[in-house]
């Protein structure tokens, strides 16, 4: 018998009526781009994260091209990340027009190796991208620690990531910006493309909510070039409803990868994935158990 890994359709059923009252409020009012349900679920990331500002855009794709504009990424410029990673954190650094350089990744994590950062920075590197993979974070202190030595900026690739912690910080609020995913496969994901970025800093701030809507500052009104990286209203109403439930989702994934640890592969030769301390707060034990218990 198979066993699917996302169970969309068991979650949508535990949560139908109210995904239904979130859409109702958005049909009656009619206001489908950068409405209510964008600012109160931007405001809402941005507590959850730990950060000052959160500004939705389209996709956890654009998210990392808004970042990497919001810093001025350009063609010659190299950006250090891992090789160990869905293929958007590498073409985000392409599409910018820079090149992307690669540091091998920690065995036990999979994350990318802070031992292995300084080796590769050169006179044109401009910034690094850590990705954090299976619910661990990078080892953003090393990280951050040789990003002031030499510099450079640090987007977080937390499209995998949200509401994981290490030595107090969440993911996202580390790094000079955090982007996020909420592809609807993802453990905060909506009903189609969505994503976010989170940053402390007010400038960047501001320069994402011009990246993101044609520069524009008000209507019409350019202020620089920007792009159409807007979140609509649909997806954030979804993810407002879903995001209510993600802390529960989180600790059910996380007991039943316990469960396949202690009960299924304890007695085998099989290498799980590192476990990483109990203050890491979105663990995922092992690579099996990152679907489960969506419902």
């Amino acid at each position: 018998m198979g066993v699917p890994l996302v169970d969309l359709r068991a979650q949508y059923v535990s949560i139908r009526d109210e995904i239904r009252s979130a859409l109702d409020r958005v049909l009656e009012l009619q206001h489908f781009i950068l409405g209510p349900e964008v600012d109160a679920f931007e405001k809402e990331i941005a507590v959850y994260c730990r950060c000052r500002h959160a500004i939705g855009v389209s996709s956890g794709t654009d998210a990392l091209l808004a970042a990497l504009l919001a810093i001025d990424i350009k063609a010659g410029d190299e950006v250090i990340t891992t090789p160990y990673s869905f293929f958007a954190t590498t073409s985000a650094i392409v599409r910018a027009g820079a090149t992307p350089v690669f540091v091998d990744i920690d065995r036990r994590t999979y994350n990318i190796d802070p031992a292995g950062i300084e080796a590769k920075i050169s006179s044109r590197t401009r910034a690094i991208i850590p990705v954090h993979l299976f619910g661990q974070m990078a080892d953003m202190r090393s990280i951050m620690e040789i990003a002031r030595r030499h510099g450079l900026s640090v987007i977080e690739d937390a499209a995998q990531a949200i509401g994981a912690e290490m030595h107090g910080m969440r993911a996202g609020s580390v790094g000079d910006l955090g982007c996020f995913s909420f592809y609807p496969t993802k453990n905060l994901g909506g009903f189609g493309e969505a994503g976010m970025l989170t940053t402390n800093d007010p400038n960047l701030a501001e320069r994402l909510r011009l990246l993101r809507n044609h520069g524009f500052k008000t209507k019409y009104d350019s202020k620089i070039v920007g792009w159409n990286f807007r979140l609509d209203e649909i997806q954030a109403a979804v993810l407002r409803v879903k995001f209510k439930h993600l802390d529960r989702w989180t600790e059910d994934r996380r007991k039943n990868a316990s469960l396949y640890r202690q009960n299924v592969f304890q007695s085998t030769s099989v290498e799980l994935p590192y476990d990483a301390p109990i203050h890491v707060m979105f663990i995922i034990s092992s690579s099996f158990a990152v679907s489960a218990a969506i419902h």
